[in-house]
């Protein structure tokens, strides 16, 4: 189980589906018990005896249970996350990607790739120009790779993907959306972007796992 703290005080941790009974009752034994379960389409919302309060930004939602109830009573949630999904995987860097398809956390095809892209040079003049033109077309084949990866491995089995999961860094994500071979796909993807160091396989395994986990805040 992951942590992080998240902005506006408080943190988040990332729960396996099959541990979440097990943390919610956890939850409620450090907290005095639990007042209030609020079920949404998009959230869930625990309130603690003590006032901490622990939402979920509801996996794959919709939820198909809504209203609020007394106690802890999150087993719609549990039987939601617990569901089997097959994900498509897309973790993009500057320097590298790797691409798959998972089930129940364990990636079934899959392509990953590396490309030398250089760090900004401290150069000045001519130097630097030439260098900075080098590093920009070193980024484009990267993700010009990407894309032809992404489109090969993912876009053939889109129908049979219930969503995409995007992880690695963000603005190299945002260039590959202007692909428009890649649309259906980025239609696909939830809002929730991993953190994700250099794409490797074994990243790629590890995504696999992460995609399906339930992010919760407490405050």
């Amino acid at each position: 189980m992951s942590a992080r703290q998240v902005r506006g005080g408080g943190r988040a941790v990332e729960v396996e589906p099959a541990r979440l009974a097990g943390w919610f009752e956890r939850f409620a034994a450090r907290n005095d018990g639990v007042v209030s379960t609020r079920l949404g389409p998009a959230e869930v919302v625990v309130t603690g005896g003590n006032g901490t309060t622990a939402t979920v930004a509801v996996p794959f939602p919709p939820l198909p249970a809504e209203g609020e109830r007394e106690g802890l009573a999150v087993e719609p949630l549990v039987e939601h996350v617990r569901a089997p999904r097959r994900l498509g995987l897309l973790l993009v860097r500057l320097g590298g990607h790797s691409v798959g398809v998972a089930e129940r956390g364990t990636v079934l095809v899959s392509r990953t790739d590396r490309h030398l892209v250089h760090g900004r040079s401290a150069a000045g003049g001519w130097s630097q120009q030439r260098f900075a033109r080098r590093r920009e077309g070193q980024a484009r084949q990267a993700l010009r790779s990407a894309a032809d990866d992404a489109a090969a491995v993912l876009l053939p089995r889109l129908s049979e993907l219930d969503a995409v999961v995007l992880g690695g860094d963000r603005r190299a994500l945002d260039e590959l959306r202007a692909d428009r071979r890649l649309e259906p796909l980025f239609a696909l993807a939830v809002p929730r972007v991993l953190d994700l160091g250099e794409p490797r396989r074994s990243v790629l395994d590890d995504a696999a796992v992460r995609a399906l986990a339930v992010e919760i805040v407490l405050r």
